[in-house]
Formats: structure tokens, C-alpha cells, sequence
């Protein structure tokens, strides 16, 4: 196990955690045609954007609860809506864009100076993937357990580096991260409704994104976990033969991430610093995007897996993780939802004994395995049929701010 649940000490400090996301969402003009004025935020360290200079990325501080990240994600969203406001313009509730005529209506992000750069390798991706491709929406959540746990854990051990140390810890979580990931897919997926012009219909995924036609490399990665030398020259070689422009452009679950820059000259120089996980949808039922409890259920996953018995993510695995994900975004899928069930009861009794405090949460997660609960069920049943009218009436509502997180 990375962690050992049975230390009192341990255990009290696994319950701690830094959490920081990014909320991306597309701007829409009052019709819910894509907006095509530049973008309203130039120098704000909060607000920016994504591929397309019609899309918003929300980009959250370091907190140390989840409910203090969402409450920041919706005052970011307020300064959003207040400039947006002027302009008749509206941010796009769903992760599935609105409807789109064209890829002339997609312009690609605009920089200049020193950040051009930034704008030729969005032009890239554009004539790679396609522009449609990349209009998909979606919540990157980052996160990392406490340093103090780290350093006590570090000092029992023993051991020549503790940046060594820390390097290992998120290696090890985050393949097992990618492994369970096909289970937050399942419990977050919140696209089955879209328009007939992103080519396809609803209710076939609960996940546009996450599934097989969604925002996936081109390629399988397969990934060397036994050291950070090793998975940095494991995305190396898929830069060297073409495959990858950059570490970027790895779409890939979970990514090991760096503080500051994210490059793979960063992330040697300084070591890993959190983990992100790159497969939440935007959830419409919520003004953010996102629940605080799927947030804090996404901590607590991390806690019981760091307590499994260790293993080796060898390539069948990683294969097998992301068949799992896109199979979990199949709308309906009874397989998964029964692999659901069963995780979830593991999960369950595990808190139960370690973390009772949390039973709400795993409440919470279990109710959606009941008929009609999931969100890919409630927004179906009150979504299809005219998405662009059901999505400007959600998208005014959430401007107007007569709703609570």
C-alpha cells in the first residue's frame, strides 16, 4: 500500500488534501450561436482560455476543501457574467457544445508576442483533430495530499530524496487513478443530450467526451510508471516519432503535473506536485459545473486507493483502463453500472470504518446508481428535445444567479 490506513496519524492527515480545478465553458451569443468578439479577459490570473477564443477557462486557486474551491468557481463565474452581460452574451452550460454551422464559426485562440507560440500549436490541433473536436467542454480537477503527510511518511521510511519519495507516491496513485477512472466517468457523466450537428444523437453516451469518438489521442499511450525518468521518456518517445506535438497533447485520464509550467523539462526539473484528472464532464444540473460532493468523493477514492495492496499498471492494464472509460460512457450501460455497485459497496465499507464522517458523500455517489438518479438520466429526461432552447434557458438562469452550488 502507498499509505498505511491503520496509522492514526496517517490516516488524519490522508483526510487533508490541496484541491484546484479548471472549469472550461463556451461563450454563445443570446441565440446560442458561438460567440465571435475576442475575448473579454486578457490579463486576469483566473480567467483565460482554452483552444477557441470563444471559450472561458476558469481557473481556480489552491484550496484545502472542495467546498471553498466551488464557492471561488462561482464568484470567477460571476465576474464572467458581469462583463458578458454587457456584450448579450451567455456562458454554454453543457460540456457538448451548442449547435455549430461550421469551423469557421471556431476561432482558434488568439496570442501575441511572446505567447504566438500558444496560438500555432492551437492551429495545429485544429487541422489534426478538427476544430469541432475541441469545442468539448470539460472540468480538470488537480489535486494533492498534504505535504506534512508526505514528509512523515518520508522520515518512516527512510531514504536518500524525499522529492525521490514524493515522485514515487504520485506515480503509484496515479496509475491506479487511470485504472478507477472509468468510475468517476460513470458517476459524473453529464452529456447525453446534443445537437444533431456535432454528429450525434442522444442518449447514446452519458459521455460525449470521455467516449470512443471523444477527445482521445489518435493512439493508445502506454506509459512507464515504475520511475519519473521512466514516464518522462515514456511521452518522449511519442514526441520523438510524431505522434505528440508535446507533453500537451497527451490526452490521456490522469496527468502527473509540475508546479507551475507544465512541461516535461518542469515536471524532471522539480518533481511531480498534484495529480490532474481530465475526465469530468460539465455538469449542467449545477451553476459551476460540478457538485462539491463528487469533488470530495474524488478525494476519498484517492484515500482508499493509496490503502490497496500494491501492484504493477503494467500495459494490459493501462489498455484495459481506457476500454473501461469509454465503456462507462455508454448511456445505459448495465455492465458498468453493476461494476458500479460493487466498487461503490468496497468504497462504502471502507469509509464506514475509516472515515465515517463521510457517509453522505457515499451516500450521495450510491443514489445515482437507483433508477432515474444518475445525472446522465436527469438531464436526458429533462433535456432532450430542443437542447439549444432548454440550454439558453439554463444559461440565463445561471447568469441571473437564482441558484445555489
Amino acid at each position: 500500500m502507498i499509505f498505511d490506513i491503520e496509522n492514526s496519524e496517517i490516516r488524519k492527515y490522508m483526510a487533508e488534501g490541496e484541491f484546484g480545478i479548471e472549469r472550461e465553458s463556451l461563450r454563445v451569443n443570446a441565440d446560442g450561436t458561438l460567440a465571435q468578439s475576442p475575448h473579454p479577459f486578457g490579463k486576469h490570473k483566473n480567467i483565460d482560455r482554452d483552444f477557441c477564443e470563444n471559450q472561458i477557462e476558469l481557473i481556480g486557486d489552491v484550496f484545502d476543501t472542495p467546498a471553498k474551491l466551488n464557492a471561488q468557481l462561482l464568484e470567477l463565474q460571476e465576474i464572467v457574467n458581469t462583463e458578458l452581460r454587457k456584450r448579450n452574451e451567455l456562458l454554454w452550460p453543457f460540456s457538448n457544445p451548442p449547435r455549430i454551422s461550421g469551423e469557421e464559426e471556431i476561432p482558434v485562440a488568439e496570442y501575441h508576442g511572446s505567447l504566438k507560440s500558444k496560438s500555432v500549436y492551437r492551429q495545429y490541433l485544429a487541422q489534426k483533430y478538427g476544430k469541432k473536436k475541441m469545442l468539448f467542454s470539460g472540468i480538470h480537477l488537480n489535486f494533492s495530499f498534504p505535504e506534512r503527510l508526505l514528509r512523515i511518511l518520508f522520515e518512516q521510511r527512510g531514504g536518500d530524496s524525499f522529492k525521490d519519495f514524493r515522485n514515487d507516491v504520485y506515480l503509484r496513485l496515479a496509475g491506479r487513478l487511470t485504472e478507477y477512472a472509468w468510475l468517476v466517468v460513470f458517476l459524473t457523466a453529464a452529456s447525453p443530450v446534443a445537437d444533431k450537428t456535432i454528429g450525434t444523437g442522444s442518449n447514446i453516451y452519458s459521455s460525449v467526451r470521455c467516449s470512443e469518438i471523444g477527445y482521445w489521442n489518435y493512439f493508445t499511450p502506454i506509459l512507464d510508471y515504475t520511475s519519473l525518468d521512466k514516464y518522462i521518456g515514456s511521452i518522449e518517445r511519442y514526441i520523438e516519432d510524431g505522434n505528440l506535438r508535446s507533453v500537451s497533447e497527451l490526452y490521456y485520464p490522469v496527468r502527473l503535473k509540475p508546479r507551475g509550467e507544465n512541461s516535461l523539462e518542469s515536471l524532471a526539473e522539480k518533481g511531480i506536485n498534484h495529480l490532474e484528472l481530465r475526465v469530468i464532464d460539465v455538469n449542467p444540473l449545477s451553476p459551476t459545473g460540478i457538485f462539491t460532493d463528487d469533488i470530495r468523493f474524488i478525494h476519498l477514492l484517492l484515500i482508499y486507493l493509496a490503502s490497496l495492496p500494491d501492484s504493477e499498471f503494467d500495459e494490459s492494464l493501462q489498455l484495459k483502463a481506457i476500454r473501461d472509460i469509454k465503456s462507462a460512457a455508454l448511456y445505459g450501460n448495465t455492465e458498468m453500472k453493476q461494476r458500479a455497485e460493487k466498487e461503490l459497496e468496497k468504497i462504502n465499507s471502507f469509509m464506514i470504518e475509516y472515515y465515517p464522517e463521510f457517509s453522505d458523500v457515499m451516500e450521495y455517489q450510491q443514489k445515482k446508481l437507483t433508477f432515474g438518479r444518475s445525472y446522465a438520466e436527469m438531464i436526458s429526461g429533462q433535456y432532450s428535445g430542443d437542447y439549444m432552447k432548454k440550454g439558453l434557458e439554463l444559461a440565463e438562469k445561471y447568469q441571473r444567479r437564482d441558484c445555489n452550488v
